[in-house]
């Protein structure tokens, strides 16, 4: 299972934030067909935000099928492929390397500074 993240200053709609965790998840092999998500009652409780919200990821993830909800049981996970472009992959690494920029560059962290950090966590990869 995955721990969602939802961040109001990354310019997305936390619905998108959601599907975007669940696609890079499946992606990523940390969720697996067949296994159940939270329920939208229970995941919107856990991020703070309306259950709508949970919802309406949940809804466009179930009409691209890549989701499945079974009335009584939950919502499983029902594709194991996600294809994410290449381009769709930078756009998202460029998004976290900004976000992590300015945090740093707010703290007088170097870019050299963070070089030699990241390179200390190279071995480390999950």
């Amino acid at each position: 299972m995955i721990k969602f993240i939802l961040d109001p200053k990354a310019g997305a709609p936390f619905y998108r934030q959601i599907i975007d965790q669940i696609k890079f998840g499946i992606a990523s092999g940390k969720l697996m067909v067949g296994e159940q998500l939270p329920t939208v009652r229970s995941l919107a409780v856990e991020l703070k935000v309306n259950l709508n919200t949970v919802a309406k990821a949940y809804k466009e993830l179930e009409i691209q099928n890549i989701l499945e909800t079974h009335q009584g049981t939950g919502t499983f996970i029902n594709r194991s492929e996600i294809d994410l472009s290449e381009k769709e992959r930078q756009t998202k690494l460029q998004e976290f390397c900004r976000e992590f920029m300015t945090i740093a560059f707010n703290y007088g962290f170097s870019v050299d500074d963070m070089i030699q950090e990241l390179q200390k966590h190279k071995n480390h990869e999950n």
